[in-house]
Order: C-alpha cells, then structure tokens, then sequence
C-alpha cells in the first residue's frame, strides 16, 4: 500500500511559509548541532560515498558539486551534512604527516607537535579563516538580488575549502614526499630540484583555485565568480620568478617544518 497523504504540511495555509517548528530545523544552529554529533557516530557515515568524492575531485570535480545540487533538493541544504569527508581527510592528513616526519628524520615528540600543528592550524584554523572570508566576500558582492531567501551557507563555504584542499594535501603533503631527499634537493641550490618542487606547488595551488571556483560558480545565485580564477596570474608570474631567482618552495617547508617543532 502507498502511504496516505498526511494531513500536516509545513507550510502554513495563509502564506505558504515554513511553520516554526520547521524553520527551527533549519537554521545555521540545527545543521551545525546535526553535523557535530553526527562527528563521533562512524555507523552513520557514508565513508564509501566520501572517498567517491575524493576520487572525483581529481579526475571530474564537477560531478562532486553535482551531488551539492541533489543535496539542496533533497534536504534543503548546500553543505555536507555527512562529516565522513572531513574524517578521511583527517587521516589523510596524519599519515602524510607521520610520512613528513619520517623523510625530515623526525623525532616521535617532534613528529607528533607537527601533526597537531598541521591539523588544527593548516587544515583547521587557516579553513575557517579562508571560509569565513569567502563566505562573507560572496554574500556581499556576488550575489545576484541580495535577499534573506538566498545566500552562501557558511558550512558550504568550509565544505568548498575542505575539497580544494584534499588535492593540494595529496600533491604536496604525499607525492611531493618521494621527491624531496632525490630530486627536489632540500640540500642544494640544482635548478631541477627547485623546478620540480616549485611546478608541484604551482600544480596544488592551481587545484585549490579551480576547486574553489567550481565551488561557487555551482550556486545559481552568484554572479560573476569568475574573479575567483583571476589568482592564475599570480601564480604564473610567481612561478616564472621563482624559476629566474632559485627560490625553492619545498625546501622552505622543510626548514619551516622543522622550526615550527624545535
């Protein structure tokens, strides 16, 4: 048998709006609580669906913010209300981290402090700082009619972060690892060490702006987030002039990493 219509609605006859029971449900508080105390129940996490999503975002991203679509007209909400993408992150993050620690002949302690600097600074602190920024920059000036019905959810702003920054994670956090001690030549001035630490920087970076742009040009109400692109220029010109001047990126992370632990 199909199931009745009930006779509750959560919209009000008179105008149609959402009741207040209902709205309760989905104010930026709710979805918060809602997604934290999801954070320490793992049977409820689809890990399978977020390492789908880890796969995509380096061979089709725009498939990843397809689902966000299909996310909005199912629950009514852009951002993640799954926190399994932010937990295998985190893994990904300590295991490049131990593998970090291992190639700079860290110490357990020493390991361990950057480890903990690496997540609750790197990932953590510097993802909200750049969330926060971006999700007031494109709710002031890229919206399309400023209206109370329409904006840029805080937590799709953070889940924009988190996605551009797996790819970067993995290019320099991991393949970057087996390259520092041979070729990138943490211990030398060669001009292909810096030039291949430098286009693996460039390639990172670059992934983080496309992801980031994907990430907003997907919402129907902003207008003119092609701007967010406009960083490849600097970091065409960066590139060029770290190339001409011998700077080496990586090996700066490397001595940044060990400073950062002593």
């Amino acid at each position: 048998m199909l199931p009745t219509t009930s006779s509750y609605s959560p919209l009000s006859q008179d105008n149609g709006s959402l009741s207040s029971r209902d709205a309760a449900r989905h104010t930026a508080g709710a979805k918060r609580y809602k997604y934290l105390r999801r954070l320490f129940r793992f049977r409820q996490m689809d890990f399978e669906f977020a390492a789908w999503q880890m796969l995509y975002l380096f061979t089709s991203p725009q498939r990843v913010y397809r689902n966000f679509h299909y996310r909005k007209q199912t629950k009514d909400q852009w951002a993640r209300d799954d926190p399994a993408f932010l937990v295998l992150l985190s893994i990904w993050l300590c295991v490049s981290t131990v593998g970090f620690g291992f190639v700079l002949d860290m110490g357990v302690l020493e390991t361990l402090k950057l480890l903990l600097w690496v997540v609750f600074i790197d990932c953590i602190g510097v993802g909200l700082l750049i969330s926060t920024l971006m999700w007031v920059v494109t709710n002031k000036y890229l919206m399309k009619h400023p209206s109370k019905d329409y904006d840029v959810e805080w937590g799709y702003a953070f889940d924009v972060h988190l996605n551009a920054f797996y790819p970067l994670l993995l290019i320099l956090h991991f393949l970057q690892l087996f390259f520092i001690n041979h070729i990138v030549a943490i211990s030398s001035d060669w001009f292909l060490g810096y030039f291949v630490g430098n286009t693996l920087w460039l390639i990172s970076i670059g992934y983080y702006v496309y992801i980031t742009f994907l990430g907003y040009s997907a919402l129907p109400f902003l207008k003119n987030t092609v701007v967010l692109l406009y960083p490849f220029a600097l970091l065409a010109v960066l590139f060029v002039l770290s190339l001409c001047l011998g700077w080496n990126f990586t090996r700066g992370l490397c001595w940044f990493y060990k400073y950062r632990v002593q």
